[in-house]
């Protein structure tokens, strides 16, 4: 499939004063968030418990002592912390009057979830999921393409998601980041979401391997309301396993399919192709295309300045973890969940 970048919003125009942003947690997620924020011009604060001094000398950003005194700072406050800690910083932010972008979980639970999306109701803020892979330029396309009836009615969805388990010790402990359903495979339950609606049912299988715990391979299957179905295929392979994404959507009228393996739009040389070769699996190369953090986080800010609605809200966030809690559900008891 020949794809396009989208074309997205222009960035907020210019203010006598700069977007003041707090970034709550500088592990690896916050250094791909950077890029937007520094096209928008932002002012960049940060609080962690770890690794706070490392992130401003590599970013300008000042360091507050707690995260009390980051929200008396900023506008703005960017949650890149640890999965478990993202529910008590959004609610701290959305009490202190402040707008929030928040990595994906919003929660663990989905009713901590729905409760999120109810807070910032309730405060009159606005709270961003950052569903990156919306802003992949080939899931855009196809999203476009859908929209616009290219493949008819969606009948079969294929996605696949391969990489290297994070190296942080947290992400291997399903208690703290879900696994790989909640903090891997909700980006393409996200995407089966958006592109083919509601789902009814959700049957999920995982196999570990024997020799290391930490390798695994998740199948989560849904039913859709429609009818349609989905199959999402999330690999987590040990370090060095090169980060990969597929899908294959079918209808009546026609398929879409995209490999980043072997993506026709791009030819790598041998010096691009030994950058690729030399990641650690953690986050995909974006080199080579309009970057999609950076793009997410210029159409949160066009949002909020009064431009056109994102693509993603609140409750979309609080939905992908409803059905990736039914999946870790299915994987328990074995059975299918209904939603």
């Amino acid at each position: 499939m020949t794809t396009s970048p989208h074309p997205g919003p222009a960035a907020p125009s210019a203010s006598p004063h700069p977007l003041r942003v707090g970034i709550v947690g500088t592990g690896g997620i916050s250094r791909a968030h950077l890029p937007g924020w520094r096209e928008l011009g932002a002012e960049l604060h940060c609080f962690s418990q770890a690794g706070a001094t490392e992130f401003a000398a590599e970013s300008g950003a000042t360091v507050h002592d707690t995260l009390e005194e980051l929200l008396a700072a900023v506008d703005i406050v960017d949650v890149t912390a640890p999965t478990p800690a993202h529910p008590e910083i959004v609610r701290a932010a959305l009490d202190a009057g402040k707008d929030v972008l928040c990595e994906k979980p919003l929660a663990l639970d989905p009713a901590e979830a729905r409760e999120l999306v109810e807070h910032a109701d309730r405060a009159g803020r606005t709270l961003f999921p950052a569903h990156v892979v919306r802003f992949f330029p080939q899931y855009a396309a196809a999203k476009r393409a859908i929209d616009t009836g290219a493949v008819g009615t969606l009948a079969v969805l294929r996605f696949e998601r391969t990489g290297a388990l994070p190296d942080r010790s947290w992400y291997a402990d399903e208690e703290l980041s879900g696994g790989i359903v909640m903090d891997q495979m909700i980006h393409d339950i996200d995407q089966a979401l958006w592109m083919a609606g509601p789902v009814e049912r959700v049957y999920a299988q995982q196999a570990i391997a024997g020799s290391d715990s930490t390798v695994r391979t998740a199948h989560v299957v849904l039913t859709h309301r429609s009818g349609a179905l989905s199959h999402c295929r999330g690999f987590w392979g040990p370090a060095g396993t090169a980060f990969r994404y597929t899908f294959d959507l079918s209808g009546d009228g026609g398929q879409l399919q995209y490999d980043s393996a072997g993506d026709a739009g791009i030819v790598f040389d041998d010096v691009a192709s030994a950058r690729q070769d030399s990641g650690d699996g953690f986050l995909p190369d974006v080199s080579t295309l309009r970057d999609p953090y950076a793009a997410e986080i210029v159409e949160f800010a066009t949002a909020l300045a009064g431009g056109a609605p994102s693509r993603v809200d609140a409750a979309d966030g609080a939905l992908a973890v409803q059905v990736s809690h039914a999946a870790l559900e299915s994987l328990r008891t074995g059975r299918s969940i209904t939603c």
